[in-house]
């Protein structure tokens, strides 16, 4: 049974808010307990994920990555260097080559000829139309290149004018285009030719349309005494084969 206090006095209270403060304070350092813990737990796993090896990092897989893509890049346009250089190198040397080839086909067209030249018994006969070629430019126009030699024996010049005549048909009958006809003028001089061993003389002349050429012949006509000299050629013998007549 309790005892009443004397009276006149009242029982000493405890200490205000001494119990709450203690249940606070305890609360609030096992929170930060719990938070320092999870900072290291989170700390350590970061670190962990940054520095183990192995450890799948984005950043630095990212930056791995570019950096590979930038060294292809450079191996792409070294690759790509190189084969301009290759291309252009072959294309250098393909322009070369065709030059040479075509430097050889004009020495062996001259070897050819000087064989003929010097191998043909026309030699001993004096002045005379070694060759003669036809060449077509236009539906009715064509180039000559005729080629005068002489006797290696002579050693004067010769000297003079030549000219064509072309005989064909036309409209079913025989004819002969004479030089003025050739050259479509009257007064059409022959071409000059002036050598002492050989010489090509080159030039133009016009069919008439619907003529077809049989036969050319070259006259040449020397300045002074000398009597002229005629040959006759088949229009099959100096024009290309895969020329159809005019």
């Amino acid at each position: 049974m309790t005892r009443p206090a004397p009276s006149g006095q009242s029982p000493s209270p405890s200490p205000p808010g001494t119990p709450v403060r203690s249940a606070q304070g305890l609360r609030w350092t096992l929170a930060l307990l719990v938070l320092v813990a999870l900072s290291l737990l989170f700390g350590s796993w970061g670190a962990w994920q940054l520095f183990a090896p192995g450890a799948a990092n984005p950043q630095r897989q990212l930056a791995a990555q570019a950096a590979q893509i930038e060294d292809l890049q450079q191996q792409v346009a070294t690759l790509t260097r190189s084969d301009q250089i290759s291309r252009d190198a072959n294309r250098e040397l393909q322009g070369t080559l065709a030059e040479r080839d075509e430097e050889i086909a004009a020495l062996r067209a001259d070897v050819a000829f000087y064989e003929r030249f010097v191998g043909s018994t026309t030699q001993g006969r004096g002045l005379t139309v070694h060759e003669l070629r036809m060449q077509p430019r236009t539906d009715q126009g064509w180039h000559y290149t005729a080629t005068l030699t002489q006797s290696l024996a002579r050693d004067a010049a010769s000297a003079g004018e030549m000219r064509l005549a072309i005989e064909g048909t036309r409209d079913g009958r025989l004819e002969t285009l004479a030089w003025s006809d050739l050259r479509q003028r009257a007064d059409a001089a022959g071409v000059p030719y002036s050598f002492k061993y050989f010489q090509q003389v080159e030039g133009d002349v016009v069919l008439p349309p619907g003529f077809q050429p049989l036969r050319v012949t070259v006259r040449l006509a020397p300045a002074g005494r000398g009597a002229a000299v005629e040959r006759a050629f088949s229009w099959a013998d100096v024009t290309p084969r895969s020329v159809p007549d005019a």
